[in-house]
């Protein structure tokens, strides 16, 4: 009876150590899940950013596209430099470069960098002008918008402030 009694004790201990070594093994099993799952996400992330400074650079030859275009007399040169600019920004779009819309919106440090302020009746903040187009790639700002906000003005009815 004692070796029955000794079998059982060793038994359930060996069980507690079985059930003990499963959970430890399933959550190594989570944490492993969990990191392939941030390696993949992390890959993914580099990998769209990877153009990033390329990208960067080539906003500059963009800007000059739109500030020459317009001054273009020619009708056949603007059709092709229009032509040329319009496949370069589908490319850079392509690759996930967005221009950060902003004239009539709210300003927000994260998109825009204030130049100069305007007194006006608008609401406080209101971006009034957009200096330097902004630029983002996916959803990192690669360059602010350079603007101009309002800062709001009240007039008091029979106050003359000259």
């Amino acid at each position: 009876m004692e070796d029955i009694e000794e079998l059982k004790k060793e038994l359930a201990e060996q069980t507690r150590l079985a059930e003990e070594r499963l959970n430890q093994l399933q959550y190594l099993q989570a944490d492993f899940d969990n990191f392939r799952r941030w390696s993949a996400k992390e890959k993914e992330t580099i990998t769209a950013l990877a153009n990033e400074k390329l990208i960067h650079d080539l906003l500059v030859i963009l800007d000059d596209f739109e500030l020459a275009l317009p001054s273009l007399e020619q009708e056949k040169n603007r059709e092709g430099m229009t032509m040329i600019y319009k496949k370069f920004a589908k490319i850079l779009s392509d690759y996930g470069l967005q221009p950060i819309e902003c004239v009539g919106k709210k300003f927000d440090p994260h998109y825009h960098e204030v130049l100069c302020t305007e007194k006006c009746p608008q609401e406080q903040n209101t971006i009034l002008e957009d200096f330097g187009k902004g630029y983002q790639l996916k959803s990192k700002v690669i360059r602010p918008s350079k603007v101009k906000i309002a800062e709001h003005v009240t007039e008091k009815v029979g106050e003359n402030n000259g």
